[in-house]
């Protein structure tokens, strides 16, 4: 078996399983309780906060415990919102390409009152800064753009943009759940006021992640009941899933330079053997992307057949997004890169980890070029196109 589907979730590290394990027998307590048990899992859960602080560059009360991406993105969001509405200010700026779990609330918001604003991506998959620029109004309450896309892998330019909401004092929200355990960052050299993570995307645990929320911040809490998380977050902590995040993020943070580097070879060595084939093209920027993502469409193919024929021969793979698996529509992230809905519908999203190697990567390519052809042999339209009787579009 093949897996090339890190960007849907990766495997849990054994770090993190053995961290889970550790605290489910030996610090199981309520972390709120004020006995020698809830003590023990309160020094496990403030340990853990310290070391995600400690990669981030920021203060361990910056740090709020989720229950993953979602979450957090609608956190950032909602709170943004709420305090925008008690300021007057009711406009928010964001982007075509975002996930779902910052379109959705905005779509909700929307129906609420507020004033959107989506921004489109140039071809490369990318939201220009400037255009951010352009959008700001005075009543803007937060922009929220994403620092990787996690179907294209395109790198947003969050620096710049964060240098821009803060000149004019405007909340800046980036979903990090691509990019977090990858990438090096530091939200106040970003300029960012919240950072969403998710722990499944680095190794960790499924159900748990974190969102950084820069102190004084005017925050409003979006789940309510006890106290804990200081307040902004109630539920109680799932202690043994965060000590197994912290673990996760320490694996994968602690040997990431040298791993982005072998990856970025082999995302290479696939992008160029899978773009070898006839009529095909790469989505995303070539190089301003995750080291680990490869996203192409192949004209003339549909992506679900293919998924389930590669499926078959063992190789792991997914056409976007995984929590937008069975539906018929094309990519909204592919489709606001202006790629037609004939290319979107045929794309396949392949994305690397620790376990891939060039073995793997020139078996995959074979693969694809065999099923890309047997569909293609298939299709009628791709037969109409040979023909002459209907234009290619690449």
């Amino acid at each position: 078996m093949i897996y090339l589907d890190y960007a849907a979730t990766a495997p849990m590290r054994e770090c993190a399983i053995d961290a889970m394990n550790d605290v489910m027998r030996h610090a199981w307590g309520n972390p709120s309780s004020i006995h020698e048990e809830g003590a023990r899992a309160k020094a496990v859960l403030e340990d853990a906060r310290e070391r995600i602080a400690a990669h981030l560059g920021c203060r361990p009360p910056e740090i709020l415990f989720t229950s993953g991406g979602t979450e957090s993105d609608s956190t950032a969001v909602y709170s943004a919102a709420e305090a925008g509405r008690r300021a007057g200010r009711m406009h928010i700026v964001s982007a075509m390409i975002e996930h779902h779990a910052i379109l959705r609330p905005l779509e909700r918001l929307a129906q609420r009152g507020f004033d959107v604003t989506l921004l489109p991506p140039d071809r490369d998959g990318i939201v220009q800064a400037e255009a951010v620029r352009e959008a700001i109004r005075e009543d803007t309450c937060l922009v929220a753009v994403m620092t990787a896309n996690n179907e294209t892998g395109a790198i947003q330019p969050i620096r710049e943009i964060g240098e821009l909401c803060r000149a004019r004092g405007i909340p800046f929200h980036t979903d990090a759940v691509q990019a977090a355990g990858h990438i090096p960052m530091n939200p106040g050299e970003i300029g960012c006021d919240t950072l969403a993570a998710s722990a499944h995307k680095f190794g960790g645990p499924r159900g748990t992640g974190f969102l950084y929320v820069r102190r004084g911040l005017s925050f409003v809490p979006f789940l309510l009941g006890g106290g804990q998380e200081r307040e902004r977050r109630a539920g109680t902590e799932n202690v043994a899933a965060i000590a197994g995040m912290a673990a996760a993020f320490d694996e994968s943070l602690a040997g990431a330079e040298q791993e982005n580097a072998r990856l970025t070879v082999l995302r290479d060595r696939l992008a160029a053997g899978l773009t070898r084939i006839p009529k095909s093209t790469l989505n995303g920027h070539p190089q301003k992307r995750l080291t680990n993502n490869v996203n192409v469409s192949f004209e003339g193919v549909e992506g679900e057949p293919l998924l389930l024929l590669l499926d078959e021969r063992g190789i792991r793979a997914s056409s976007g997004a995984a929590c937008s698996a069975g539906a018929l529509e094309p990519s909204h992230v592919l489709t606001a890169m202006g790629i037609p809905s004939e290319l979107a519908v045929g794309s396949l999203r392949l994305t690397l980890g620790p376990d891939t190697d060039e073995d793997a990567v020139d078996t995959v390519i074979e693969a694809v070029r065999d099923t890309v052809e047997r569909l293609r042999t298939q299709s009628p339209e791709w037969q109409a196109k040979c023909e002459g009787r209907r234009a290619f579009l690449l």
